[in-house]
Protein backbone atom coordinates (compact mmCIF):
# COMPACT_ATOMS: atom_id res chain seq x y z
CA UNK A 1 0.00 0.00 0.00
CA UNK A 2 1.27 3.47 -0.86
CA UNK A 3 1.94 5.65 2.13
CA UNK A 4 1.22 9.32 1.59
CA UNK A 5 3.22 11.75 3.71
CA UNK A 6 1.18 13.65 6.27
CA UNK A 7 0.74 17.35 5.52
CA UNK A 8 3.09 19.72 7.32
CA UNK A 9 1.74 21.53 10.38
CA UNK A 10 0.14 24.91 9.87
CA UNK A 11 2.10 26.17 12.90
CA UNK A 12 5.17 24.80 14.63
CA UNK A 13 7.72 25.81 17.21
CA UNK A 14 11.10 24.09 17.39
CA UNK A 15 13.64 24.36 20.18
CA UNK A 16 11.83 27.30 21.78
CA UNK A 17 13.66 28.89 24.70
CA UNK A 18 12.59 32.01 26.57
CA UNK A 19 13.90 33.54 29.78
CA UNK A 20 12.75 36.46 31.90
CA UNK A 21 15.74 37.44 33.98
CA UNK A 22 16.87 34.35 35.85
CA UNK A 23 13.59 32.55 35.17
CA UNK A 24 13.67 30.10 32.24
CA UNK A 25 10.06 30.08 31.04
CA UNK A 26 10.66 27.80 28.03
CA UNK A 27 13.49 25.31 27.82
CA UNK A 28 13.73 23.76 24.34
CA UNK A 29 10.06 23.18 23.51
CA UNK A 30 8.95 21.49 20.28
CA UNK A 31 5.26 21.71 19.41
CA UNK A 32 3.10 21.70 16.28
CA UNK A 33 -0.56 22.01 15.29
CA UNK A 34 -2.13 21.07 11.96
CA UNK A 35 -4.92 22.78 10.06
CA UNK A 36 -8.27 21.82 11.59
CA UNK A 37 -6.61 20.39 14.69
CA UNK A 38 -7.07 21.58 18.28
CA UNK A 39 -4.26 21.49 20.83
CA UNK A 40 -4.70 22.06 24.57
CA UNK A 41 -1.75 23.30 26.61
CA UNK A 42 -1.95 22.52 30.32
CA UNK A 43 0.32 22.98 33.31
CA UNK A 44 0.55 24.57 36.75
CA UNK A 45 0.94 28.31 37.24
CA UNK A 46 4.40 29.42 36.16
CA UNK A 47 4.98 26.31 34.04
CA UNK A 48 5.48 28.26 30.81
CA UNK A 49 2.20 27.50 29.07
CA UNK A 50 1.21 31.14 28.49
CA UNK A 51 4.75 32.00 27.37
CA UNK A 52 4.52 29.15 24.85
CA UNK A 53 1.26 30.57 23.49
CA UNK A 54 2.79 34.07 23.28
CA UNK A 55 5.82 32.81 21.35
CA UNK A 56 3.71 30.77 18.93
CA UNK A 57 1.39 33.75 18.41
CA UNK A 58 4.31 36.12 17.72
CA UNK A 59 3.47 38.25 20.76
CA UNK A 60 6.83 37.40 22.36
CA UNK A 61 10.03 36.57 20.51
CA UNK A 62 11.74 33.39 21.68
CA UNK A 63 15.37 33.83 22.76
CA UNK A 64 16.24 30.88 20.53
CA UNK A 65 14.46 28.35 18.39
CA UNK A 66 12.08 29.12 15.55
CA UNK A 67 8.37 29.47 14.82
CA UNK A 68 6.97 28.56 11.41
CA UNK A 69 3.56 29.41 9.99
CA UNK A 70 2.73 27.50 6.83
CA UNK A 71 6.39 26.58 6.52
CA UNK A 72 7.58 30.20 6.70
CA UNK A 73 9.63 31.45 9.62
CA UNK A 74 7.83 34.23 11.50
CA UNK A 75 9.74 34.76 14.74
CA UNK A 76 12.31 37.03 13.05
CA UNK A 77 9.81 39.39 11.43
CA UNK A 78 10.04 43.11 12.18
CA UNK A 79 7.30 44.62 14.33
CA UNK A 80 5.06 46.06 11.54
CA UNK A 81 4.98 42.67 9.83
CA UNK A 82 4.40 40.92 13.17
CA UNK A 83 1.43 43.17 13.90
CA UNK A 84 -0.06 42.57 10.46
CA UNK A 85 0.39 38.81 10.81
CA UNK A 86 -1.40 38.77 14.18
CA UNK A 87 -4.26 40.79 12.71
CA UNK A 88 -4.70 38.89 9.44
CA UNK A 89 -3.58 35.30 9.97
CA UNK A 90 -4.18 34.74 13.68
CA UNK A 91 -7.27 35.08 15.85
CA UNK A 92 -7.40 35.51 19.61
CA UNK A 93 -9.93 34.66 22.33
CA UNK A 94 -9.05 35.76 25.86
CA UNK A 95 -10.48 34.89 29.26
CA UNK A 96 -12.56 38.06 29.53
CA UNK A 97 -13.27 38.57 25.82
CA UNK A 98 -11.70 42.04 25.67
CA UNK A 99 -14.56 43.46 23.64
CA UNK A 100 -14.75 47.23 23.26
CA UNK A 101 -17.67 48.30 25.50
CA UNK A 102 -18.61 51.33 23.41
CA UNK A 103 -19.15 49.33 20.21
CA UNK A 104 -22.12 47.07 19.39
CA UNK A 105 -21.34 43.38 19.05
CA UNK A 106 -21.35 43.41 15.25
CA UNK A 107 -18.77 46.20 15.13
CA UNK A 108 -16.60 44.39 17.66
CA UNK A 109 -16.57 41.43 15.28
CA UNK A 110 -15.96 43.66 12.25
CA UNK A 111 -13.11 45.57 13.90
CA UNK A 112 -10.20 43.40 12.62
CA UNK A 113 -11.50 43.80 9.06
CA UNK A 114 -11.82 47.57 9.39
CA UNK A 115 -8.33 47.83 10.88
CA UNK A 116 -7.10 45.95 7.83
CA UNK A 117 -8.67 48.48 5.45
CA UNK A 118 -12.05 46.92 4.69
CA UNK A 119 -14.76 49.57 4.45
CA UNK A 120 -17.20 49.63 7.35
CA UNK A 121 -20.27 48.51 5.39
CA UNK A 122 -18.54 45.45 3.93
CA UNK A 123 -16.89 44.59 7.24
CA UNK A 124 -20.19 44.75 9.13
CA UNK A 125 -21.92 42.62 6.48
CA UNK A 126 -19.26 39.94 6.84
CA UNK A 127 -19.44 40.16 10.61
CA UNK A 128 -23.22 39.66 10.65
CA UNK A 129 -22.83 36.30 8.91
CA UNK A 130 -21.25 34.85 12.06
CA UNK A 131 -24.06 35.64 14.48
CA UNK A 132 -26.64 32.98 13.56
CA UNK A 133 -24.14 30.07 13.41
CA UNK A 134 -22.92 31.01 16.90
CA UNK A 135 -26.41 31.27 18.38
CA UNK A 136 -26.24 35.06 18.52
CA UNK A 137 -29.01 36.02 16.10
CA UNK A 138 -30.64 39.22 17.30
CA UNK A 139 -27.60 40.26 19.38
CA UNK A 140 -25.82 42.12 16.61
CA UNK A 141 -26.60 45.60 17.94
CA UNK A 142 -26.20 44.79 21.64
CA UNK A 143 -23.23 46.31 23.42
CA UNK A 144 -21.02 43.95 25.46
CA UNK A 145 -22.53 45.12 28.75
CA UNK A 146 -25.92 43.79 27.61
CA UNK A 147 -24.55 40.31 26.79
CA UNK A 148 -24.09 37.35 29.09
CA UNK A 149 -20.58 36.04 29.64
CA UNK A 150 -21.13 33.16 27.24
CA UNK A 151 -22.58 35.44 24.58
CA UNK A 152 -19.63 37.81 24.90
CA UNK A 153 -17.19 34.92 24.43
CA UNK A 154 -19.05 33.81 21.31
CA UNK A 155 -18.75 37.37 19.96
CA UNK A 156 -15.02 37.16 20.70
CA UNK A 157 -14.89 33.85 18.80
CA UNK A 158 -16.58 35.46 15.80
CA UNK A 159 -14.07 38.31 15.94
CA UNK A 160 -11.21 35.78 15.97
CA UNK A 161 -12.51 34.00 12.88
CA UNK A 162 -14.02 36.77 10.75
CA UNK A 163 -10.74 37.49 8.96
CA UNK A 164 -10.10 33.88 7.95
CA UNK A 165 -7.51 33.12 10.62
CA UNK A 166 -5.20 30.18 10.00
CA UNK A 167 -4.67 29.67 13.73
CA UNK A 168 -6.80 30.72 16.70
CA UNK A 169 -5.22 31.17 20.13
CA UNK A 170 -7.45 30.91 23.19
CA UNK A 171 -6.01 31.78 26.61
CA UNK A 172 -8.27 30.37 29.37
CA UNK A 173 -11.36 31.05 27.20
CA UNK A 174 -13.73 29.49 29.75
CA UNK A 175 -12.01 30.72 32.90
CA UNK A 176 -14.60 33.42 33.67
CA UNK A 177 -17.63 31.25 32.87
CA UNK A 178 -19.69 28.73 34.81
CA UNK A 179 -19.20 25.05 33.97
CA UNK A 180 -22.16 24.64 31.62
CA UNK A 181 -21.51 27.88 29.73
CA UNK A 182 -17.81 27.07 29.49
CA UNK A 183 -18.55 23.67 27.96
CA UNK A 184 -20.81 25.32 25.39
CA UNK A 185 -18.09 27.83 24.46
CA UNK A 186 -15.31 25.24 24.09
CA UNK A 187 -17.63 23.01 22.04
CA UNK A 188 -18.30 25.86 19.62
CA UNK A 189 -14.64 26.87 19.58
CA UNK A 190 -13.37 23.42 18.64
CA UNK A 191 -16.17 22.66 16.20
CA UNK A 192 -16.03 25.91 14.26
CA UNK A 193 -12.25 26.08 14.00
CA UNK A 194 -12.33 22.51 12.67
CA UNK A 195 -15.01 23.47 10.14
CA UNK A 196 -12.91 26.47 9.06
CA UNK A 197 -9.80 24.24 8.83
CA UNK A 198 -8.01 26.52 11.28
CA UNK A 199 -5.56 25.33 13.89
CA UNK A 200 -6.52 25.96 17.51
CA UNK A 201 -4.22 26.36 20.53
CA UNK A 202 -6.01 26.50 23.90
CA UNK A 203 -4.26 27.27 27.19
CA UNK A 204 -6.41 25.91 30.01
CA UNK A 205 -6.23 24.57 33.56
CA UNK A 206 -9.53 22.69 33.12
CA UNK A 207 -9.36 18.99 32.20
CA UNK A 208 -12.94 19.04 30.90
CA UNK A 209 -11.95 21.80 28.45
CA UNK A 210 -8.85 19.94 27.31
CA UNK A 211 -10.92 16.84 26.53
CA UNK A 212 -12.63 18.75 23.71
CA UNK A 213 -9.26 19.13 21.96
CA UNK A 214 -7.61 16.58 19.70
CA UNK A 215 -4.34 16.60 21.65
CA UNK A 216 -3.04 17.85 24.98
CA UNK A 217 0.52 18.78 25.90
CA UNK A 218 1.43 19.22 29.55
CA UNK A 219 4.09 21.76 30.44
CA UNK A 220 6.20 21.85 33.59
CA UNK A 221 9.27 24.00 34.30
CA UNK A 222 9.34 25.20 30.70
CA UNK A 223 9.32 21.74 29.13
CA UNK A 224 6.68 19.46 27.64
CA UNK A 225 6.55 16.50 29.97
CA UNK A 226 3.63 14.60 28.44
CA UNK A 227 1.53 14.54 25.29
CA UNK A 228 -1.75 12.68 24.84
CA UNK A 229 -4.34 12.42 22.10
CA UNK A 230 -8.08 11.93 22.36
CA UNK A 231 -9.15 8.46 21.12
CA UNK A 232 -11.07 8.95 17.89
CA UNK A 233 -9.30 12.21 17.04
CA UNK A 234 -6.98 12.25 13.97
CA UNK A 235 -4.03 12.24 16.36
CA UNK A 236 -5.37 9.55 18.69
CA UNK A 237 -7.17 7.11 16.40
CA UNK A 238 -5.63 3.73 16.84
CA UNK A 239 -2.98 4.87 19.30
CA UNK A 240 -4.73 3.92 22.50
CA UNK A 241 -3.72 7.26 23.96
CA UNK A 242 -5.58 8.05 27.13
CA UNK A 243 -5.86 10.88 29.60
Amino acid sequence: MNQFPSPPPVLSGTGLCKSFGATRALDGVDVAVHAGESLAVMGPSGSGKSTLLHCLANIERPDSGEVLLGGERIDQLREPARSELRRTRFGFVFQFGQLLPELPAVENVALPLMLGGTDRRTAVQRARQWFAPLGLAGKEDHRPGALSGGQAQRVALARALVGGAQVVFADEPTGALDQATGQDVIRLLTQITRQQNAGLVVVTHDESVARWCDRTVRVRDGRIVRETAEPGSPAGAGTGAAR
